[in-house]
């Protein structure tokens, strides 16, 4: 699966994604930075310090060749990037 395009709603609070069999997905900001799968969050989670992101909004988006996307957050985690198939799996979930 590949994602065809992102977009960042106005509110900035979710990521639409359309996907190249035709589902789209829409992906609120704060389950995206939870399941950030940058070092400084599974560090976190492993050692119980899982926090709560309600509140958090995307401030951008950059392609990362042509498997993945990294992504900004208004708490300024920028270290996350989300495969396609991750990403897929988290709008599936």
């Amino acid at each position: 699966m590949i994602a065809l395009s992102l977009k960042i709603n106005a509110a900035r609070s979710s990521l639409a994604v359309t996907w190249d069999d035709g589902l789209v997905s829409d992906i609120p900001a704060p389950v995206l930075r939870a399941h950030s799968r940058a070092a400084s969050q599974v560090r976190a989670e492993i050692e119980g310090r899982a926090a709560s992101f309600e509140g958090v909004t995307l401030t951008g988006a950059e392609a990362i060749g042509a498997y993945a996307v990294r992504l900004v957050f208004s708490d300024g985690h920028d270290r996350g990037i989300y495969p396609w198939e991750y990403l897929r799996s988290l709008a599936n979930s």
